[in-house]
């Protein structure tokens, strides 16, 4: 086994002349950072709205630490959560990043998603791509299995989408993400592989404060659930 690296006069990010230049570590003020790895859970610190009856959020006993929302068992029934209150606002200029783990329990008969998105009562809609006037996100439609991601900027405006990025397989944990390079380009991942960019550039970035939401609706009269390894989300100030 390699011997670790070894610092121990500490790393940093900044110049020695600012204020956290002499602190052994990086300076954690760069970047407006949320992360939850879900070993806790406080209902107070998210927005569920359920549609049709009222679904569930809470933890569950599986190694790391996971969230399980529960639909109720009618077709179209939902639950969705979203962090209360929105703090992040993509701006160009700061890089940002998104990444997430989780699972659905039927990869072909339910509509999920997950992301950084504005604040709605009905992220997932009708339409192919969720529902959502403002958003980055991950998602999934009723009656396939196929993941796909979008940059939503407005109603009135328009999207940039890439269908069918993945293929999710029911009860397997999946890890998504994306960076934001701050110009124009958003580049995309499942389970840490590179696998395309969108076009990000201001005709398509969200420009209202968004928040990391997660979604999921039955496509069946049977309840479906979502298990929630982890989210982060991080943006420089």
């Amino acid at each position: 086994m390699p011997t670790p690296s070894r610092f121990p006069f500490g790393i940093t990010n900044v110049a020695k002349s600012s204020t956290l230049g002499m602190l052994r570590g990086p300076d954690p003020t760069i970047y407006n950072t949320f992360f939850t790895d879900f070993n806790q859970h406080v209902d107070a610190d998210w927005t569920l709205t359920s549609i049709g009856s009222t679904g569930t959020a809470a933890l569950t006993a599986l190694d790391g630490g996971c969230l399980l929302i529960t639909d109720t068992a009618a077709d179209n029934d939902g639950t969705q959560i979203q962090k209360t209150p929105a703090s992040f606002l993509l701006a160009a200029g700061k890089r940002a990043f998104f990444k997430a783990r989780f699972k659905v329990s039927d990869a072909l008969e339910a509509d999920f998603a997950i992301g950084l998105c504005v604040v709605d009562t009905t992220i997932l809609g009708a339409v192919s791509g969720a529902g959502l006037t403002d958003g980055i996100f991950f998602s999934k439609d009723d009656g396939d299995a196929l993941l796909d991601i979008q940059i939503q900027k407005n109603a009135t405006t328009g999207q940039t989408r890439q269908a069918g990025i993945a293929t999710i397989v029911s009860d397997t944990f999946l890890t998504v993400g994306w960076y934001y390079d701050g110009v124009s380009e958003l580049v995309y991942f499942v389970n840490d592989n590179k696998l395309g960019t969108l076009n990000a550039s201001s005709l398509y970035l969200p420009d209202v404060i968004l928040t990391p939401s997660i979604a999921l609706l039955n496509g069946t009269d049977a309840a479906k659930t979502a298990t929630i390894d982890y989210i982060f989300a991080s943006k420089e100030r």
